[in-house]
């Protein structure tokens, strides 16, 4: 474990100074280049900003609307007869919204069921094998300029569903 500690405070400026090292190495001027590559982040930045808060606004408005507890509510009788846990529903329906969001309600879900219960399992399982599937479509796209992603979105979400059901069914019979 202290190796690892080790490993994980030097690994960054190891890298840093590897990159200087072969950017002098190759002769060329890596300060220049540094400059260049800072510039273009932001412009990059500044690019990406308008997407960002319009879906950091959105996330907000659906969190405290009470929209996520009303669509529960309609699912509740489905959730029911699939034997799906109410409780992780919060989760399913903020994952491919917001990363944050969705880290958050498992953090809540762990601490109110407990890290090995199947709650807690079915919860940390979503969380790794789904993604903020509108977060990060509306940045890479936004950032090449892609206007046309209803496919990328179909297909991100059909990975998301198949992440969350199978969370649930590997961890259903515990």
């Amino acid at each position: 474990m202290e190796f690892i500690n080790y490993m994980s405070a030097i690994i960054i400026p190891l890298v840093i100074v590897l990159v200087i090292g072969y950017g002098i190495a190759e002769k060329k001027n890596v300060y220049d280049i540094f400059l260049r590559g800072a510039k273009n982040g932001i412009k990059i930045v500044i690019k990406l900003f308008p997407t960002l808060l319009a879906i950091f606004l959105a996330i907000n408005m659906l969190r405290n609307s009470g929209v996520i507890d009303f669509i529960i509510n309609i699912l509740k009788p489905v959730l029911l007869f699939l034997n799906i846990p109410i409780e992780i529903m919060p989760l399913a329906l903020l994952r491919p919204i917001s990363g944050t969001a969705s880290m958050a309600v498992a953090t809540d879900i762990i601490k109110t069921s407990g890290v090995d219960s199947q709650i807690g399992l079915i919860a940390a399982t979503i969380m790794g094998s789904t993604e903020t599937v509108f977060y990060t479509i509306a940045l890479y796209t936004s950032s090449i300029n892609i206007k046309k992603t209803r496919f990328t979105l179909v297909a991100a979400l059909i990975a998301n569903f198949v992440g969350i059901v199978s969370s649930v069914l590997i961890f259903k019979n515990l």
